[in-house]
């Protein structure tokens, strides 16, 4: 089963990040989490690693359809988007709802997975 849906951006990664955030909210969606992997892995392993970011994107009227429908949902959420650079290509990629919800027997969280999943489609394609 396809999980992501993803392109290359030609933007510095830096920039990549901030269109990113700027087309989810476009979308609709805010950013609660941001996690640099890269400054991650040096702290904590001492490792280099290249420019990586994860973005947990929320979209807060989704978010509480989803919730009503089906309590325990805050495991799949947020939305996961990733960021992230090799050699000279940077990368943006997103969860794809539908994968990920495709576990949850509940009609109504699959019909909410599939009008997230376009408007994520549409922020990475706006990038």
């Amino acid at each position: 089963m396809k999980y992501r849906y993803s392109k290359i951006v030609a933007l510095p990664f830096e920039e990549a990040v901030s269109k990113v955030t700027e087309t989810l909210s476009t979308e609709g969606f805010g950013v609660l989490t941001t996690i640099d992997v890269k400054a991650t892995m040096k702290k904590k392993l001492d490792l280099d690693y290249e420019n990586y970011t994860i973005l947990g994107a929320c979209n807060p009227t989704f978010a509480y359809k989803a919730l009503e429908a089906e309590k325990e949902i805050g495991l799949l959420l947020p939305c996961n988007v990733i960021v992230y650079q090799t050699g000279d290509e940077v990368h943006v990629s997103v969860m794809l709802p539908s994968a990920a919800m495709s576990a949850v027997e509940n009609s109504t969280i699959v019909s909410i997975a599939e009008e997230v999943e376009t408007k994520l489609k549409k922020a990475v394609d706006a990038v």
